[in-house]
């Protein structure tokens, strides 16, 4: 995998595959969605409420991500039997990758330092990325508020479609 990270990116450029555990069985590969624009959201953690609201924002609109040529896939650090467990509870009808070395979380300049109730600690920065058909970051979001979001991002793939991308 490529060392350089995703904030150095512009759009346009192509994001560097990566290929992780997957919630559905076996492994995801960025590269298996070529053809097809990709929203990619990096959440924290599995079970809490900011997350379990994102994730269910994104499944009750999975139906028109696919409608626009988009597919949805999750990451955190969590280890698949979580994933697993949080996608069946919430029926999430899109894969959850498990990142547990936090590798492509730093690929992506998602895994930071971060500071709750006056201690540091390192995790996810919330986060989403769109990358098109051919693979080239089209759009970011960094520091993700849920609430509105996964509307916002569905409307930016609805532009990619609408553009051909």
């Amino acid at each position: 995998m490529a060392e350089q990270e995703l904030h150095e990116l512009q759009p346009g450029q192509i994001v560097p595959d990566f290929t992780l555990p997957s919630s559905t069985g076996g492994n995801i590969s960025l590269s298996d969605y070529r053809g097809q624009a990709v929203v990619l959201y990096f959440y924290p953690k599995d079970q809490t409420p900011a997350c379990t609201q994102e994730a269910c924002d994104f499944r009750d609109r999975a139906a028109y991500y696919a409608r626009h040529g988009a597919v949805l896939l999750g990451i955190s650090g969590d280890p698949l039997k979580a994933h697993s467990r949080f996608a069946a509870k919430h029926e999430l009808p899109f894969p959850l990758l498990s990142d547990e070395d936090h590798e492509v979380c730093r690929l992506f300049g998602v895994w930071q330092l971060k500071k709750m109730y006056g201690r540091e600690y390192e995790g996810i920065v919330r986060s989403t990325f769109l990358i098109d058909r051919e693979g080239r970051l089209v759009r970011e979001w960094r520091k993700v508020k849920v609430k509105n979001h996964a509307e916002e991002v569905l409307e930016a793939a609805k532009q990619l479609a609408e553009a051909g991308h």
